[in-house]
């Protein structure tokens, strides 16, 4: 009668409160820059030690340079971030992959990619998109900085049960479309607000018939729709993804640990608090419009009329026409576009630049777009030369930049400017999110890449 859900909450709760939250045990903590320089102090201000530092990894990724990363940062507030993680990392005896290490990358991304990531673990850390590791079957979520204080020092957490929901994709999915079309087709059906309390399992045909990279996009962006996070209940697609990775289980312990992933589904007649089903085949490419992740459309889809929004939503639905320059009931299918970004924890792996690639190969990047193409981590960028995907790229008029998060927000020096418009496969479009200005389009590697080459929005079903 359980779902997924419960059954890694509940094997993590080490006491709980009558009334009150429970005290769960947290398997990894992922730390970057950005939230754990005041976790940090605050140790240091009551004398503490990190519990179990081993649990804890470090790597800084938001303000971090796409492009000279031999040099010191520029930058003299993102370089002292990016110092002070270093410091922390040394001065607790936490693992660190600062700049230059092989290892260094988003903190989301290198997770998965070396088996830090595994079924059936709790994991947090201080950035919404913690959820992402719930594609392979963890409970994963974001972090406020007393709570990674709270974490560093005790290995435990004070956290809510949340509400479950199970999000069915039935169907199989079309020619052209992606994880992130179902992520954002989900969050335009579900709005902002729609799983907020809840925590989400992905399920149905849609869902299982994705990679584990795709799964991760989909996870990633559970938050968008306010949910506590996502999961996905492992399956074979995911134990031949994580067995053999370097801190994954081997031998007699990765057959224990198999036994056990095998166990964490939801029971056949586990009940939700909410269940919703959608269908593949209504899933077209989308791209957003607006200035929040719901506000999407399908490519060939026009914008909403007025008269369509409720009226509790018509004041910021007519803001955020404003701010981006568009009109109701306008199709934005030609729209010239200025940039196009690719990367960040949504869409930085692999599989987003064999995607990319495809499209472009034979074709060249309009001159009036200025691409960045920014892999997730080191072991991306050094997959894409291994695949000879850069040589590909390079031919049609594209460089690849150096890892990091970039142009997903405005906290380093990969920033559009005030006015122009931004394709970008990240994951918010809010005011000013890639920069003082900036308008963001939301869009997945497919998208990005037709709109690279064409200068403009357009539908990549033309191409393939």
């Amino acid at each position: 009668m359980n779902t997924l859900f419960d059954k890694i909450w509940d094997a993590h709760v080490v006491t709980s409160v009558a009334g009150g939250p429970d005290q769960l045990y947290i398997d990894r903590h992922y730390c970057h820059e950005v939230t754990s320089p005041q976790a940090f102090n605050e140790l240091r201000e009551r004398k503490l030690k990190v519990f179990r530092p081993q649990k804890t990894v470090c790597s800084p990724d938001h303000n971090i340079p796409t492009l000279h990363q031999d040099q010191p940062i520029a930058d003299p507030v993102s370089r002292n971030q990016v110092d002070t993680l270093a410091r922390n990392a040394r001065e607790f005896g936490l693992t660190y992959y600062g700049l230059g290490n092989e290892k260094n990358g988003i903190i989301h991304v290198i997770g998965p990619e070396y088996g830090l990531t595994l079924p059936g673990m709790t994991i947090v850390c201080g950035d919404s998109h913690t959820s992402t590791h719930g594609a392979f079957g963890a409970i994963a979520f974001g972090i406020g900085t007393s709570e990674v204080a709270m974490v560093l020092a005790s290995q435990c957490i004070l956290q809510p049960k949340p509400k479950t929901m199970r999000i069915n994709i039935e169907g199989q999915l079309a020619p052209g479309v992606t994880a992130k079309d179902i992520a954002l087709y989900i969050i335009a059906r579900m709005t902002t607000g729609g799983a907020t309390g809840y925590f989400v399992e992905y399920a149905g045909e849609a869902i299982r018939s994705l990679s584990m990279e795709e799964r991760m996009t989909v996870c990633n962006l559970s938050i968008e729709m306010g949910a506590r996070g996502g999961l996905i209940a492992p399956d074979e697609t995911t134990f031949a993804y994580v067995k053999e990775r370097e801190f994954a289980p081997k031998g007699e312990a990765w057959d224990r640990a198999l036994a056990y992933w095998k166990t964490l589904h939801s029971d056949a007649d586990a009940t939700f608090d909410r269940e919703v089903t959608f269908q593949a085949a209504d899933i077209a490419p989308r791209i957003t419009y607006g200035t929040n992740p719901g506000m999407g459309i399908a490519i060939d889809e026009a914008i909403p009329t007025e008269e369509s929004i409720d009226e509790s939503g018509k004041l910021s639905f007519r803001q955020a026409l404003r701010y981006m320059g568009f009109e109701a009931g306008e199709k934005l299918l030609g729209k010239k576009i200025d940039y196009v970004f690719l990367g960040s924890c949504t869409n930085g792996r692999i599989e987003d630049f064999r995607a990319f690639a495809r499209l472009v190969k034979g074709h060249r990047k309009a001159d009036h777009v200025t691409a960045w193409l920014v892999p997730g981590s080191q072991a991306v960028a050094r997959q894409i030369k291994a695949e000879g995907l850069d040589r590909t790229l390079a031919e049609a008029g594209f460089e690849i930049r150096q890892p990091g998060c970039s142009a997903c927000l405005a906290m380093n020096d990969d920033k559009v400017p005030a006015g122009k418009y931004a394709v970008s496969t990240s994951n918010r479009n809010f005011e000013g999110r890639q920069g003082p200005g900036a308008r963001t389009i939301l869009a997945g590697p497919l998208v990005a890449a037709a709109a690279a080459i064409t200068g403009e929005i357009t539908d990549p079903r033309k191409f393939l």
